[in-house]
């Protein structure tokens, strides 16, 4: 059974309470912290909130729970907006290969919304140190991209709004869809009338 069927067996009553505040922090890997915290803090200007160790027995010890199997690296956070931490784990140089970011299950690359006069300011930065990137691109109806490669190669993209000036981006209204539009491509998914129904039921018509 799919999960989406599956999910619709459970109590609807509170199926619409579910509330998501965007990401608590993004969890990325390094082998080498002080090129990263140059990267982020010297180029491109985010804050360092909170540097630590991973405590003792949580790296290859019983208390593992989901982290990177070694003891005590370090495990820094920097300050992303909108409430949010952007982290890094440090791993053992040589322990991990380097990852393929177009591989199922990795994490093809991240986006950051920026405003405007923000994105060119992140331009002008890359441009002092040197760092090549692409763009502005047009990658959605009025958001605006440059992409870059950070140090550890992980796909960086700084995202905005021209129309929204220096105000906070509204991104989710700007690209919902309406349920004529989502379906022209959920069909090439399924043609099961009810799964599509249900997969659209919060978009408006």
């Amino acid at each position: 059974m799919a999960l989406l069927d599956t999910a619709t067996q459970a109590d609807r009553s509170t199926w619409n309470d579910i509330r998501f505040y965007g990401v608590h922090h993004l969890a990325l890997n390094t082998d080498d912290m002080k090129m990263t915290v140059d990267f982020y803090v010297g180029v491109l200007g985010m804050r360092l909130v909170h540097a630590m160790r991973v405590p003792p027995g949580l790296g290859s010890g019983p208390g593992n729970r989901g982290n990177p199997p070694f003891e005590e690296i370090r495990h820094y956070f920097f300050d992303m907006g909108r409430d949010a931490l952007l982290a890094f784990f440090e791993m053992p140089k040589g322990a991990k290969p380097k990852g393929d970011r177009n591989a199922l299950g990795n994490m093809q690359h991240v986006s950051f919304a920026v405003s405007p006069q923000s994105q060119a300011r992140i331009r002008a930065r890359l441009e002092a140190a040197k760092v090549p990137y692409d763009g502005p691109l047009e990658i959605l109806p009025g958001i605006f991209s440059i992409y870059i490669m950070d140090p550890n190669d992980i796909r960086l993209e700084f995202s905005c709004q021209p129309a929204n000036g220096e105000g906070e981006p509204a991104i989710v209204p700007l690209v919902t869809q309406t349920k004529t539009e989502a379906l022209k491509e959920l069909r090439s998914l399924s043609p099961d009338r009810d799964w599509l129904n249900r997969t659209v039921e919060s978009l408006a018509d």
